[in-house]
């Protein structure tokens, strides 16, 4: 039997591992850390009965995802899917929110209802077109041109200084800034409306929803199926050099799959000068500082709506949004930073103790910044929700430059596994049709700095093993894999 090793336990490590397994590989995953997951795990980092998720918190990609479609993801964990997907409080009380329901949303924005909708809603209803040309490489035909060409009409809409005249209350326009400043670059930029845009166009679709008990529940799900088809994992396994590394003979089927920085492979023996100056080139752009709250109770918003959301995006205005953005990219930090909250408490109990509540929250940073984010962030909730401060029983704050100890792939706290520039959209970490595989024979990329690029969607793992499968005269779809 074939051997295939994959290192890191990622949720696009796991989707390789499940995907290789069923196609009768013999699987191990190697994780560095104690706890699989990678960017899905869940632990108890500052109280005991307090469960904070360690990176990502909601996964609104997930189920949208065509792996996990396949994989069933949806049966296999507990979702919840919040009537609001997310909200973005203003000074005064005021807030602008995304409801699920898409009409919902354009009956709150008053006078920009009808504009939301033009933007939105022909994204929306055709989400799994979206998904296709967003989650695969861009530069093939997309299986629904007319919907890729709807999306790429918006971006310039979004993407472009034409952005500041879409809408005219500062709910709708701070509601769109918010989404789009997800993707941690200048705003404007055609780069952060691609990735916000999907974002929104999720929220009206299936809605962003997040797994009840943390994101540990997609990993676990992953790995009792790798399990039930043979496979293994090692975990406290880091691997440092892949030369030292005993993973099979290529020559006899055994592959290799590195759900890590692209980095790790140019540890590899007789590498082409060519690919070593390609991965040496590939940019990691501005980091995440992230702080976890175990609370005395939920946050205190004065927007009675914004305290039902489970996602919460603080910053104030869109000029103050991009401001805070752009700060970023000079390498300053904002005295008022955009902050990405998510209070799962509100619609999962399960989280915190009876009556408490957590918070887990992120500002972004210039690369590999030291900055402890606890008090920059705890100033913005605390503007609009007074009385925040008195509710934090602990904080668990973990700076940029410490995240690669929490996940290796995490580069000078870069959380999307590389800049997310239009360039590094096509060219991650290289260019062409198979970005996944490596000059070296057997060996392959699976992580967020390969297409799609970030996002808990397993999709990146799924192109390097269906890649790897392929190469070895085996190919598989997903329909086969999972019939």
């Amino acid at each position: 039997m074939a051997r295939a090793t994959i290192i890191g336990s990622g949720p696009n490590g796991l989707s390789a591992a499940v995907a290789l397994a069923r196609a009768g590989y013999d699987v191990r995953v190697l994780e560095a850390a104690p706890t699989v997951g990678g960017g899905v795990r869940t632990a108890a980092s500052t109280l005991d009965g307090f469960r904070h998720d360690v990176c990502s918190a909601v996964p609104p990609a997930a189920l949208a995802s065509p792996f996990f479609r396949a994989f069933g993801l949806a049966d296999r964990v507990d979702w919840i899917v919040p009537e609001i997907s997310y909200a973005h409080p203003l000074d005064g009380g005021r807030a602008g929110i995304a409801w699920r329901d898409i009409e919902r949303t354009a009956e709150g924005l008053g006078r920009d209802g009808a504009a939301w909708l033009s933007l939105l809603r022909p994204l929306s209803t055709r989400i799994e077109g979206v998904v296709d040309f967003t989650g695969n490489q861009m530069i093939r035909m997309p299986a629904a041109p007319v919907t890729a060409i709807r999306y790429a009409l918006r971006m310039l809409q979004e993407g472009t200084p034409l952005a500041a005249k879409s809408f005219r209350s500062e709910e709708a326009a701070g509601l769109i800034a918010g989404v789009l400043a997800h993707a941690n670059t200048p705003l404007p930029s055609l780069a952060g409306a691609a990735a916000g845009l999907l974002l929104a166009a999720q929220a009206h679709a299936g809605g962003w929803m997040y797994p009840r008990g943390g994101a540990q529940r997609i990993a676990d799900a992953l790995v009792d199926d790798l399990r039930a088809h043979g496979g293994v994992i090692e975990t406290g396994s880091p691997v440092a050099d892949l030369a030292e590394l005993d993973w099979g003979d290529p020559r006899r089927g055994d592959i290799l799959l590195l759900n890590t920085s692209p980095r790790l492979a140019l540890s590899l023996p007789d590498l082409p000068a060519r690919y070593r100056r390609a991965i040496e080139a590939y940019r990691y752009g501005p980091a995440a500082a992230k702080v976890d709250f175990a609370l005395d109770g939920p946050v205190p918003w004065t927007n009675p709506d914004v305290a039902r959301s489970p996602t919460v995006h603080i910053g104030g205005t869109q000029a103050e949004v991009w401001a805070s953005e752009n700060a970023v990219a000079r390498g300053i930090v904002s005295e008022r930073p955009y902050v990405l909250a998510v209070q799962p408490s509100v619609l999962d109990p399960s989280r915190a103790p009876e009556g408490k509540a957590v918070l887990w929250s992120y500002i972004h940073v210039p690369h590999d910044s030291g900055i402890d984010a606890a008090e920059l962030i705890t100033q913005q909730v605390e503007r609009f929700a007074p009385g925040f401060r008195d509710r934090i029983l602990a904080t668990h704050s973990v700076p940029a430059s410490a995240r690669e100890a929490v996940n290796p792939a995490e580069i000078g706290g870069d959380i999307l596994g590389g800049s997310f520039t239009i360039a590094q959209a096509l060219r991650r970490p290289t260019w062409g049709i198979a970005p996944w595989r490596t000059p070296a024979r057997g060996v392959y990329l699976a992580s967020a700095s390969t297409p799609p690029g970030p996002g808990v969607n397993g999709m990146a793992g799924w192109h390097a093993a269906r890649t790897a499968l392929a190469d070895a005269g085996t190919p598989a779809t997903l329909d086969e894999l999972f019939r």
